[in-house]
């Protein structure tokens, strides 16, 4: 193998359109495309389990539409909710605004006001807003009536679930993005012997891609089958 030893430091790939399996949601990546050329006025919502790509989908989204030229921004939720949320009035005149986490807001009705006031703020001025959250917004026991409304306002999308097959797809798309090849009976083994969700399976990815720069091996079927013992080993231990 040529490749370099492992860095302290390893650059994560942009996420972005071409980096998304669409796998069955093909219909939300058409729209999502076309929202990123060309912001329309209006709401949509996306929603589904964690781990389902929602996050990677919002900031596909923006990050597409600031290389159109669009004033495009994304806001994920959890890491603002300690600060002051009348700072939300600042993005008003945004473009496209990509919210990601609405069930965070649950129990909280100052930024249940705050975001509130941004959506009537955007709405007035011909913005666009793409939600996320882990249900449809309709379902989202929100104390502010007025927000939960206007949040099920426009199409609602679902995130499709991928299947076993486009699974091993998706961890063999990263494992290239990492610089690695890795077979698809590996891709299948990895799939069958560790129960985790895909957050989970592609760290444990990452983590094999280490081992396999230090030990400079492939990542074949019996090279994984030995971390994953030495794995439990120290689990055990």
């Amino acid at each position: 193998m040529s490749r370099q030893p492992p860095l302290a430091l390893a650059l994560e790939p942009s996420p972005g359109f071409d980096n998304f399996l669409a796998a069955d949601n093909r219909e939300l990546l058409l729209l999502l495309r076309q929202l990123a050329e060309q912001p329309q006025p209006g709401i949509t919502a996306i929603w589904g389990p964690p781990a389902s790509g929602k996050s990677h989908l919002l900031q596909a989204l923006a990050n597409r539409a600031a290389e159109a030229g669009h004033a495009a921004l994304y806001l994920p939720l959890d890491p603002l909710l300690e600060q002051d949320p009348a700072g939300l009035e600042l993005f008003a005149e945004r473009e496209l605004i990509c919210l990601d986490g609405l069930e965070r807001l649950l129990g909280n009705r100052p930024w249940q006001e705050a975001l509130y006031g941004l959506y009537n703020a955007v709405q007035q001025q011909g913005g666009c807003l793409v939600s996320a959250s882990r249900r449809p917004p309709r379902e989202l026991p929100l104390e502010l009536a007025d927000l939960q409304s206007r949040l099920s306002w426009g199409p609602c999308y679902q995130l499709q679930p991928l299947d076993h097959g486009h699974k091993a797809r998706l961890l063999q798309q990263r494992a290239g993005e990492l610089g690695l090849q890795l077979p698809e009976d590996a891709a299948h083994y990895l799939l069958n012997r560790q129960q985790r969700d895909l957050v989970g399976l592609l760290g444990l990815l990452e983590r094999l891609d280490r081992a396999s720069l230090a030990a400079q091996r492939r990542l074949t079927v019996p090279f994984i089958r030995q971390q994953l013992g030495r794995d439990a080993a120290v689990e055990d231990g």
